[in-house]
């Protein structure tokens, strides 16, 4: 592959190989704030857990092939475009993680509704700006 030609294949990392998601542990995840549960027990994702973790297995890939390029001097454009795609791979999955929470947790308070549903909502509506702005 040139230095010019572009790498936007969430599924490769940088250098054209598939990223083997046994390559090394995900990054230690941030306490769940999950009101209601104290941070633990059924989520909207989890039924999809495994492959979630394999998703973001594979985002930590495309970082690391970050690191490398940077190390190998690859040209800046190139490098510039692979962060798009890092970025892109990571905004995806926030939105798949927030359409499961609307549907699993917001939904769950929607049927006891009162002050459940609003704090939800709130929630939701926190995450989505939060999202927005990054």
């Amino acid at each position: 592959m040139t230095t010019t030609e572009a790498r936007t294949d969430p599924d490769q990392a940088p250098g054209g190989e598939p990223h083997d998601a046994a390559a090394g542990p995900a990054a230690p995840e941030a306490p769940a704030q999950h009101g209601g549960h104290g941070g633990h027990g059924p989520h909207g994702y989890s039924a999809q857990k495994d492959a979630h973790l394999k998703r973001l297995r594979r985002i930590e890939g495309q970082i690391r092939g970050l690191q490398r390029m940077v190390d190998e001097d690859v040209y800046c454009i190139d490098v510039l475009t692979q962060v798009s795609a890092g970025t892109k791979a990571l905004q995806s999955f926030a939105l798949s993680l927030l359409e499961e929470h609307l549907r699993h947790c917001v939904a769950a308070a929607a049927e006891e509704g009162g002050a459940e549903l609003d704090a939800k909502v709130a929630e939701a509506t926190a995450a989505i700006g939060r999202l927005l702005r990054s």
